[in-house]
C-alpha cells in the first residue's frame, strides 16, 4: 500500500486501510474512481461469503468504483479468477508506476466508451419515448395530461390497468419528468419476490434477523434514496409488508428486518397493479388505509384494443428502436400485417404487440415485415369496425403511396386466389403483362404457390 501512495499520491488522492470494514466507511464518505484490494485482504473478507458477494458491497456503498486487485505473482491465476467474478483489473507486486498509470488509463477509457454508449442508448429511449407520447387516442391524451402534471409533485402515483398497458414504461416517464431524474430508479416487481423475502427485500435486514441473514442487507427503499421506487404489482405483498409500507407513506420512516434503528424514507413512491384493489380491500386481502395512501393520484392505463388508432404509429416506433439495436435494416410493416393488427383484440396489449414485432425482425430476411414471419391467429379475426386509422401526421403524398399500395395489394391477393395462382390468367384479368405482375408480386411479398390449393 505505500507503493500505491508513492506512485499515485502526486496526481490523486489516497486513502488506505488494512480492514475491509474500516475501508468501506471510508469508500462511504469519499466515493473514490478506484478501489486498490490487497488480494489476501480480500480472500480473508471472503472466507464467508463469496468475491462477488464483496464486489456486490462495494458497488452499494460506491457504485461508480471501478476494483483493481494486487497480488503476489505466486497468486496471479487467483487475480484473474476474481477479475471473472467483477474486478476490473489486477496488478502485481512489486506495483510498477508505468503499469499503474496504464491501468488506470485503460479503465478511464474503457468507462467512458460505455458512457458515451450509455448515453447514446439513452438518446435514442428518449426519442422512441418521445414517439410513444404522441397519441391520436383521447383516453392516451388524458393520461399523458395527468402524468405532465403530477410529474414534478411528490404525490404517490397509482397506476392501474390491464398487464402490458405500459405501466413500467409510465412510471419511467413520470421519474423522468421529476425534479428527481437524476437519482435513482427502483424498480421492484412485487409479484416475483416469495412472500418470507418481501419485506427483506424492500426494507432491509440486519445480520442475525433470520436463518441465512449473515450479514446486513439494505431494501430497495434505502438504496432508492432521494430518488423514485416503483412497486410494480403492489396488490400481492404480504399484510406485514403492507403495515411497513404504510408506516414509509404515512411518516416516511421503516426499519430494517430485526432492526431498531429508525430510518429515512426520502423517496417518491410509484404503484401499479392489474388488480382491483378496493375489491381485495373488501376481501379483507389488502389494507383499506393503505389503499388509501397509494390511490392519491390514479391513473389508469386503457388496453390497446380501446386505443387502436395509435397501433401504426406505435409500430413504427417499436421497429426503429429495434433496427437501432440490430445489425439490421427493415423499412416497413406490410399492408397486410397492420390490417392484421387492427382487427386483433391484444389480450397481452403493447407488450405482446412489442413481442411479436421483435419475433417477426428476428426471423425477417427483407426490409418489410411480412405476414408469414407473425403469428397466424393475427390472420384469423375478422376485421370490426375499426375507428379512421389514416395517420394524419403524414403528408398527403405519403398517405396516398401508402393507401395506394394496400389497395393494390389486395387487389392482387384476390385476383390470384380467384385464378389459383396461375400468372397467365392473373395477368390477363388483371389487364397487365406477366412482367408487370412478376414485378408487383414482388413487391408485395406474394407468392403463386400460396394460391394453388385456395
Amino acid at each position: 500500500m505505500g507503493d500505491l501512495h508513492q506512485h499515485l499520491a502526486p496526481v490523486y488522492d489516497i486513502d488506505s486501510s488494512s480492514r475491509l470494514t474500516i475501508a468501506l466507511q471510508v469508500l462511504r464518505h469519499r466515493r473514490p474512481e478506484f478501489v486498490f484490494l490487497d488480494i489476501q485482504l480480500l480472500q480473508q473478507a471472503a472466507s464467508k461469503s463469496s468475491y462477488k458477494a464483496i464486489f456486490q458491497t462495494i458497488s452499494l456503498v460506491c457504485p461508480n468504483a471501478s476494483i483493481i486487485i494486487m497480488a503476489p505473482s505466486e497468486l496471479l491465476a487467483e487475480a484473474v479468477k476474481i477479475v471473472r467474478d467483477g474486478a476490473q483489473a489486477y496488478l502485481t507486486y512489486p506495483l510498477v508506476p508505468d503499469e499503474i498509470r496504464l491501468v488506470v488509463t485503460r479503465i478511464i477509457e474503457q468507462n467512458r466508451a460505455a458512457s458515451e454508449l450509455n448515453y447514446l442508448r439513452e438518446q435514442v429511449w428518449q426519442e422512441n419515448a418521445f414517439d410513444l407520447l404522441h397519441t391520436k387516442s383521447p383516453a392516451m391524451k388524458s393520461v399523458f395530461e395527468k402524468i405532465r402534471a403530477v410529474a414534478a409533485t411528490k404525490s404517490t402515483v397509482l397506476l392501474t390497468g390491464e398487464t402490458g398497458t405500459g405501466k413500467g414504461f409510465t412510471a419511467r416517464c413520470l421519474h423522468n419528468l421529476s425534479l428527481r431524474k437524476d437519482e435513482r430508479f427502483i424498480e421492484v416487481h412485487c409479484g416475483a419476490i416469495p412472500d418470507t423475502l418481501v419485506e427483506s427485500e424492500l426494507f432491509g435486514h440486519e445480520k442475525g434477523a433470520f436463518t441465512g441473514a449473515v450479514k446486513r442487507k439494505l431494501g430497495k427503499f434505502e438504496i432508492a434514496k432521494n430518488g423514485t421506487i416503483f412497486l410494480d404489482e403492489i396488490g400481492t405483498i404480504t399484510p406485514s409488508a403492507q403495515i411497513k409500507l404504510l408506516q414509509v407513506l404515512q411518516d416516511g420512516t421503516f426499519h430494517r428486518v430485526g432492526g431498531e434503528e429508525q430510518l429515512q424514507a426520502d423517496v417518491r413512491i410509484l404503484a401499479a397493479t392489474n388488480a382491483d384493489l378496493k375489491q381485495l380491500c373488501d376481501e379483507k386481502r389488502f389494507r383499506s388505509d393503505l389503499y388509501y395512501r397509494l390511490n392519491v393520484f390514479p391513473v389508469t392505463l386503457p388496453s390497446l384494443k380501446e386505443r387502436k388508432e395509435d397501433i401504426p404509429r406505435l409500430a413504427e416506433a417499436f421497429l426503429g428502436r429495434l433496427n437501432t439495436f440490430h445489425s439490421k435494416t427493415i423499412s416497413d410493416v406490410h399492408p397486410q400485417v397492420l390490417e392484421a393488427f387492427l382487427a386483433y383484440s391484444w389480450p397481452g396489449n403493447i407488450r405482446e404487440l412489442e413481442n411479436v414485432l421483435e419475433r417477426a425482425f428476428i426471423l425477417e430476411k427483407t426490409s418489410v415485415l411480412r405476414p408469414e414471419n407473425f403469428p397466424a391467429e393475427l390472420f384469423t379475426h375478422k376485421a370490426e369496425s375499426l375507428p379512421d386509422t389514416i395517420d394524419l401526421s403524414l403528408g398527403l403524398a405519403r398517405v396516398r403511396t401508402r393507401e395506394a399500395a394496400r389497395v393494390e395489394r389486395r387487389y392482387l391477393d384476390l385476383m390470384l386466389t380467384r385464378c389459383k395462382g396461375k400468372i397467365n390468367a392473373t395477368a390477363e384479368a388483371s389487364g397487365i403483362t406477366t412482367r408487370q405482375l412478376h414485378k408487383l408480386m414482388k413487391r408485395h411479398c406474394l407468392v403463386k404457390e400460396d394460391y394453388k390449393n385456395r
